[in-house]
């Protein structure tokens, strides 16, 4: 024990230090917090559905929930049952073995619902196109509001998407 104090204090502090997150995606996720709850009335809850993904768009989404973005005291809530959500943030091509998974998550989640598809897997197939194991694109499976390009899409991008398609519900 003693050695490792040593150590830790010869060391000395070895991480960057922490900047000030984007301004712009602070912004972004204020409008997402007055649009929800002009919309709703309340709080925007969120299930995210992983419909076949390499798993790097996951990571981004999970980083809303980081210090950085801190999505959830603007309102922002991930929720583990479709039940409870107001939108559906899916990831990935939609394989074969997610395709009635995916509907009945859609199924399931009470009206008026979004979709948001994240990255370019799930609007192209990506590089998992003209796999055995794909369906296709989220869109061929349940109706997509927004479509959030990129591999992955930086979280900044993915609460575009969600300002976007909160935006589209206010249209109709």
């Amino acid at each position: 024990m003693p050695n490792l104090l040593q150590k830790i204090f010869k060391t000395g502090l070895v991480t960057e230090p922490l900047t000030a997150g984007d301004a712009e995606a602070v912004q972004v996720v204020r409008e997402i917090e007055a649009q929800s709850r002009r919309l709703l009335g309340r709080a925007l809850a969120i299930r995210e559905v992983d419909a076949g993904s390499c798993n790097g768009c996951e990571i981004e989404i999970t980083a809303l929930s980081t210090p950085v973005y801190d999505a959830e005291r603007f309102g922002i809530h991930f929720v583990a049952s479709p039940r409870h959500a107001d939108m559906l943030l899916v990831t990935g091509p939609v394989t074969h073995n997610m395709r009635i998974p995916l509907l009945k998550t859609y199924e399931a989640t009470p009206h008026p619902k979004l979709v948001v598809a994240v990255g370019d897997c799930a609007q192209t197939c990506g590089v998992f196109k003209g796999s055995y194991a794909v369906a296709g694109s989220v869109d061929q499976v349940v109706p997509v509001d927004v479509f959030v390009p990129g591999c992955p899409p930086e979280p900044a991008d993915i609460l575009r998407g969600i300002l976007a398609a909160l935006n589209r519900r206010t249209d109709r």
